[in-house]
């Protein structure tokens, strides 16, 4: 039988650098419901290393929530649920509530509608002061690029043209309901942006 189990190679580079701004930004207890979970190795890495609050991942694929289960049953983690079939465009979500919504790497590789979605979304599962977490590549106005961003940026929209950094102004824009609380640098240029809900 083959393994389900998926691997990003990223995410033993920028695990541990998420996990401390995690400890600063997300509340003490609840859900953190994440969205885009991908291979489901951020979601085994946090929930283990967070044991007081209950982990939520999500994907719209089927691979990714089955690589996401099998990492979550080698674990046995009692936080770690299992994953929900979630598009972020669909005008309702599988989860009425969550007390914060992480997002790592999904944006640039998403047409615009997912960001839009992702916000609208978000803005319906958050109650007041909660946190929203947003997590890679963005432009900023006036700060440059750096080169090995402008190089992915070109890959995804040869790739897709509707994916592409995006930038964090428009971003921010986008976020109605949120306030922007902090954008913090985060290696390999990447960002860790965090809004709450208003």
């Amino acid at each position: 039988m083959d393994d389900p189990r998926r691997y990003a190679p990223a995410t033993l580079r920028n695990r541990d650098p998420i996990l401390a701004a995690l400890r600063r930004l997300l509340p003490a207890s609840g859900t953190v419901l994440e969205i885009a979970s991908g291979t489901g190795e951020h979601a085994v890495f946090f929930a283990a290393r967070l044991p007081s609050v209950a982990w939520q991942p999500s994907d719209p694929g089927a691979a990714e929530r089955a690589s996401i289960d099998a990492h979550a049953a080698d674990a046995a983690l009692p936080n770690l649920r299992p994953a929900l079939a979630l598009d972020v465009t669909a005008p309702a979500w599988a989860i009425a509530r969550a007390d914060a919504v992480l997002c790592c790497n999904m944006i640039h590789i998403a047409p615009w509608a997912a960001t839009l979605g992702l916000m609208a979304g978000a803005a319906r599962v958050l109650g007041p002061g909660a946190p929203l977490l947003l997590y890679g590549p963005f432009r900023q106005t006036g700060v440059p690029t750096a080169p090995s961003n402008e190089d992915f940026d070109a890959s995804l929209r040869a790739r897709d043209p509707s994916w592409g950094l995006r930038d964090l102004d428009a971003v921010t824009a986008s976020a109605k309901g949120f306030m922007r609380e902090a954008v913090i640098p985060m290696p390999a240029n990447n960002l860790m942006v965090a809004f709450r809900r208003a």
